[in-house]
């Protein structure tokens, strides 16, 4: 009996000597006892919060059978419970996670190894949701009450006077030249009426330019008296094409002269001048100040009220007539643009051919300007302008006695690059 005694005794601590490993939980306990995980989940809350200055700062008593190390305690259950929040009743839950290991023989409870780490997170007892700001609240205001209602401007208006100044002077100048001083005077004035079905636009514009150069005396460089209406009507607000009815008239102000000869004029007020009236349509698109009019029926009056002129037949009227009408077809269009920045460009041409006389003979009009914005009162300026007409016929003084010879039409050509002061208002 005695040998059975204590071979059961030597097996028993045995095994209880090979359990107590290095790395388990060293606690003093009741053997007979294991711990009691509910127990140890309901008291692990007021383990946190219990004031540790009131109890012993190395033991902890989680049950009546087992006192834990506190550091132990820690290092053990925080990083393996599950911890989380009921919303709803802010309480927190802890759940085991961490791995538990019974012994069968002795009845004892060993714990996996101490962690690693030295850091855990820590979780808010509490939680709770931030106040809503409107950063922009809505807010009441108070507005005046018109007294009238205005209505749309529809008239528009464009109006501008340029002075352009070109001078050369010399002064022992081995390569030779002569002074000269040259000015030309721009007038424009515009006015347009435009609501979703009609449109009006009228404008008038003038140029007159002089050159003074030394042992050649003064000289008219430009002369121009241009006057265009054109009124169109839609029926819709979707379309760009406007029934139309346009007229232009174009003359100049002072005698013209085939240079150095200033006894007889080739020109004259009122001689030429022409006179365009006619009906169509025209497509406008008004974004792009883009323009296209189209007329098969225009009448071209030619006026010559000069006597002289007018027995020579200058300018297709027959000799001693004041005035020649012709009836055809009138095409024309504008285009004024932003190429570049502060660079402008206008387009102007008109083609014209007459029913009865030549018909397919096309007399040519077309303007090119080109305008260099450099601040709001300084402006350069660069502008050809070419006109083929069948009826007026070339003069050119080819004996070098005053005398003018009479050719063919040709075709015209004038080309100008100026800078100057410019005034819009």
């Amino acid at each position: 009996m005695k040998i059975v005694f204590t071979l059961f005794l030597s097996i028993f601590l045995i095994t209880f000597s090979k359990a107590q490993t290095k790395d388990s939980l060293k606690v003093n306990y009741y053997p007979t006892k294991e711990i009691n995980i509910v127990e140890v989940n309901n008291k692990l809350d007021s383990l946190i919060l219990t004031d540790i200055d009131s109890i012993n700062k190395d033991l902890f008593k989680i049950s009546n059978q087992i006192y834990i190390n506190k550091s132990l305690l820690d290092s053990l259950l925080k990083p393996y419970y599950i911890i989380t929040v009921d919303t709803i009743t802010n309480d927190t839950i802890f759940a085991p996670r961490y791995r538990m290991v019974r012994n069968p023989i002795s009845n004892d409870t060993t714990y996996v190894s101490k962690p690693k780490v030295k850091k855990y997170i820590a979780t808010k007892r509490k939680y709770g949701i931030d106040t809503l700001v409107i950063k922009n609240p809505f807010v009441n205001v108070t507005i005046d009450k018109p007294n009238k209602v205005k209505d749309p401007e529809w008239w528009k208006n464009k109006n501008s006077i340029a002075l352009d100044i070109n001078e050369a002077a010399f002064m022992n100048w081995s390569a030779g030249g002569n002074n000269s001083i040259s000015g030309l005077v721009k007038i424009y004035f515009g006015r347009t009426y435009e609501d979703l079905y009609m449109i009006w636009d009228s404008e008038i514009s003038a140029r007159y330019g002089l050159n003074e150069q030394e042992e050649k005396g003064l000289r008219k460089t430009d002369d121009e008296l241009k006057l265009s209406s054109t009124f169109g009507y839609r029926k819709d607000t979707i379309t760009n094409w406007y029934y139309s009815v346009k007229i232009n008239f174009n003359t100049q102000f002072t005698d013209g002269y085939k240079y150095p000869n200033t006894d007889e004029p080739i020109s004259r007020f009122f001689a030429p001048a022409y006179l365009f009236f006619g009906a169509g349509t025209q497509y406008n698109l008004k974004e792009h100040e883009f323009s296209v009019y189209l007329s098969p029926l225009t009448l071209k009056s030619t006026f010559v009220f000069d006597d002289a002129l007018s027995n020579e037949g200058a300018f297709g009227v027959k000799e001693g007539k004041k005035a020649r009408n012709e009836f055809g077809i009138l095409v024309q269009s504008s285009w004024d643009t932003e190429i570049f920045k502060n660079v402008a460009m206008g387009n102007r041409l008109s083609l014209y051919t007459d029913y009865l006389n030549n018909f397919g003979n096309v007399d040519v009009d077309w303007t090119l300007d080109f305008r260099f914005k450099i601040n709001s009162f300084l402006e350069a300026s660069f502008g050809t302008h070419l006109i083929y007409d069948d009826d007026i016929k070339y003069k050119e003084d080819t004996n070098g006695d005053g005398e003018l010879e009479t050719f063919g039409p040709r075709i015209q050509l004038k080309q100008q690059l100026g800078i100057g002061v410019i005034y819009k208002f």
